[in-house]
């Protein structure tokens, strides 16, 4: 990603990542996921990065004997686990290759593969575009968050709203006079600061990809994979001239 305050949002992970790093990797991601998941919503009617609800849905149809609309739900959920498998696997193996752009690879690759499904979903018959297109947002949904979530330790999850929203009303009652344990206000804040942004620029990416679809259609996923590139090429260009 590029550079905040001088620092590589792409590059570092684990405890040499700073807030500021964090918080620019939440935003922009998060606000990426946003635009697809909605943009996905808006075109086909089913939510590419929410699990929780196609779990939910998944069961009540099941309970209620469709079968087949069921099973589509839970292969959302498949792709999704796929994709953070293989997010898992790629960035394992660059590691141990000591390839230190493994994660800005990871999101070029989601930009890519982003790219090739606009195309198919412009091409394509609308019926095989349309199974294609929520199985594979699924997927990249899948393997940007686990990318995001392992390169932060955890810290930056960007399509994970749930999480996001417990985390925020703890660290709320974390900060009310006489609940501090061991963590200080500073940190607390930060932690708070964190998951506002990411909220707030899932809920505008959101927004952004609605007007997008409505615009441009499919083109909106192109313009989501146009964000990618931005955000990762300037990353790989500094690793591979020797900076870090």
């Amino acid at each position: 990603m590029q550079k905040r305050g001088g620092q590589a949002v792409l590059i570092h992970a684990g405890d040499d990542r700073s807030v500021s790093i964090d918080l620019a990797l939440a935003v922009w991601l998060s606000l990426v996921a946003g635009a697809v998941n909605a943009a996905g919503f808006r075109a086909l009617g089913y939510f590419s990065a929410n699990m929780t609800g196609n779990v939910s849905t998944a069961t009540d149809l099941l309970a209620l004997g469709r079968f087949g609309t069921a099973i589509w739900f839970l292969l959302l959920l498949l792709a999704f686990v796929f994709g953070a498998f293989a997010s898992g696997v790629l960035i394992d193996v660059g590691q141990r290759r000591r390839l230190h752009g493994i994660y800005a690879l990871s999101i070029l690759l989601e930009a890519g593969l982003l790219i090739v499904l606009t195309i198919l979903d412009m091409v394509w018959a609308a019926a095989m575009s349309e199974h294609l297109m929520m199985i594979g947002l699924s997927f990249l949904m899948g393997l940007q968050n686990a990318a995001s979530t392992k390169i932060s330790d955890g810290r930056v999850r960007t399509s994970h709203v749930s999480g996001i929203a417990t985390d925020l009303g703890l660290e709320l009652a974390a900060l009310l006079p006489g609940a501090r344990d061991a963590e200080t206000g500073q940190v607390l804040r930060s932690r708070l600061l964190l998951h506002v942004a990411t909220l707030c620029s899932f809920f505008a990416g959101g927004i952004a990809g609605v007007l997008g679809y409505e615009r441009i259609g499919p083109m909106v996923f192109a313009l989501a994979a146009a964000l990618l590139i931005v955000i990762a090429v300037p990353e790989l260009r500094k690793v591979y001239r020797g900076g870090r």
